[in-house]
C-alpha cells in the first residue's frame, strides 16, 4: 500500500526579504492529523514559513500544497486553514459567543447551525457558562480558549498556531500545553505549531522540525531529536548537552579510542564515528553521565573525577565534574530522597559513559587542543 498523501506538502520553498534569506529551500511533508511543531530561536524562519502556509506571505521559489491543492499563490481566505495568533486577536466589543461564531457568520452559515456548532466547541474547550462574557472579563487562559474555539469552529483542514501560549504564566502555560494536545487528538485535526520553547515542543509534538538560520536542521520525533541529535546546534538547542571536541586515536575491531578535549581517553563504537574523519564533535546529555562513589559496572567507559561545582535544584542536582585527565562534564543526578547519598563539591567520584549515550553531532575541522 502506498503512503497516504500528506496534508501539507512544502516543496523547495524559499523566502527572501531584500538580501536576507528568511527561509532557504525547505522541503517538508506534514501528515493528516499530525501535531507538528516548528521550533527554533528568534529569526530562524519558523514564523515566516507559517505565514506562507496561511497565505500572508508568498514564497519566492517553491510550492505549497494543502489537502492535494496547490495554494502557493492563493489568498488566505481561499485556503482551508485557520490561525491562532499570539495576541489572540479577539473582538473586544463582542461576547464570547459572538467571537466564536464570527467566522461562521462570514461564511453565511445559518443561524441554527451556527448556534449548534458554537455550542459544540464551547463544550469542547470548557467555556460553558462564559458565552455572554466580554473578552476583558476573561482570564488569559480563557481568552486563549476563545481564540482556539473561533479557529476550529469552521472546521478547517489545518490549524496554524503562532506561539499562542507565550502570554500565559508558567503554570497556566503548562496546563494549556496538555489541554491543547488533548484537543488536537480529539479533533483529529492537523496542527502546525510555532514556538521557541523546547519544553513546549517536547511536551506536545508528534514530530518537531528544528530550524536554524532559515534552514531545516532536523525533523523527527521528540525522542529521536533528543537522544539522536544530528548536529551540534540541535544537541545544544534541545535540552542540555556536553559538546566536546574529539580526536580518533586508534581503531580496534568495532571500537575506537578517542581523546576528548581536556585529555580524557574513552572508547566509542566505530559505527557512530563519521567515516574517514579523524576528528568530530561528541554530544553527551548531562543525565547520561553516571556518577557513583564506586567504580561503575556495565559502563564501557569508567573514570575517576572530582566534583568542582554543585547546584541544588530540588529534585535534581547539577554537578560539574572534572576528570583526572582534565575533561570537564556537566552531570545531573536525582535527589530521590533525603536519605540517599548526596554528592558535594570537592568529592571524589567515579563517572561512567555508555556507548549508546555518546552521539557524534558533526565533524571537527580543527585539531583538538590537549592540555
Amino acid at each position: 500500500m502506498p503512503d497516504a498523501a500528506p496534508m501539507i506538502d512544502i516543496r523547495n520553498v524559499t523566502k527572501r526579504f531584500g538580501t536576507f534569506t528568511a527561509v532557504a529551500d525547505i522541503t517538508l511533508q506534514i501528515q493528516a492529523g499530525e501535531f507538528l511543531t516548528l521550533l527554533g530561536p528568534s529569526g530562524c524562519g519558523k514564523t515566516t514559513l507559517l505565514r506562507m502556509l496561511s497565505g500572508f506571505e508568498t514564497p519566492d521559489a517553491g510550492s505549497i500544497h494543502i489537502a492535494g491543492q496547490e495554494v502557493t499563490h492563493l489568498a488566505p481566505y481561499r485556503r482551508n486553514v485557520n490561525q491562532v495568533f499570539q495576541s489572540y486577536a479577539l473582538f473586544p466589543h463582542m461576547s464570547v459567543r459572538d467571537n466564536i461564531g464570527f467566522g461562521l457568520r462570514m461564511q453565511k452559515v445559518s443561524d441554527v447551525e451556527t448556534r449548534q456548532r458554537v455550542a459544540e466547541v464551547v463544550d469542547l474547550v470548557a467555556l460553558g457558562g462564559f458565552e455572554d462574557r466580554m473578552p476583558h472579563q476573561l482570564s488569559g487562559g480563557q481568552r486563549q480558549r476563545v481564540a482556539l474555539a473561533r479557529a476550529i469552529v469552521p472546521r478547517p483542514a489545518v490549524l496554524l498556531l503562532d506561539e499562542p501560549l507565550s502570554a500565559l504564566d508558567a503554570k497556566l502555560r503548562h496546563q494549556m500545553q496538555i489541554e491543547l494536545k488533548r484537543l488536537q487528538k480529539r479533533l483529529g485535526m492537523t496542527f502546525v505549531f510555532v514556538t521557541h520553547d523546547q519544553e513546549e515542543a517536547l511536551t506536545m509534538s508528534d514530530r518537531i522540525a528544528i530550524f536554524n538560520q532559515g534552514r531545516l536542521e532536523q525533523l523527527g520525533t521528540a525522542t529521536d531529536i533528543y537522544h539522536q541529535p544530528r548536529t551540534a546546534f540541535v544537541a545544544d538547542f534541545i535540552g542540555e548537552a556536553n559538546l566536546l571536541d574529539a580526536e580518533l586515536l586508534s581503531r580496534n575491531g568495532t571500537t575506537g579510542l578517542i581523546r576528548l578535549a581536556g585529555g580524557l581517553e574513552v572508547q566509542v563504537p566505530l559505527s557512530a564515528w563519521p567515516r574517514d574523519e579523524p576528528r568530530a564533535i561528541l554530544s553527551v546529555r548531562p543525565e547520561k553521565v553516571c556518577i557513583s562513589a564506586a567504580p561503575i559496572e556495565g559502563a564501557e567507559n569508567s573514570f575517576e573525577a572530582t566534583i568542582t561545582e554543585e547546584i541544588f535544584q530540588g529534585a535534581i542536582d547539577h554537578l560539574v565534574v572534572r576528570s583526572d585527565a582534565g575533561t570537564v562534564f556537566t552531570a545531573v543526578v536525582a535527589n530521590e530522597s533525603a536519605m540517599m547519598q548526596a554528592f558535594h563539591e570537592g568529592d571524589r567520584v567515579w563517572c561512567g559513559l555508555h556507548f549508546d549515550d555518546l552521539v557524534v553531532v558533526g565533524a571537527k575541522a580543527m585539531p583538538v587542543k590537549n592540555p
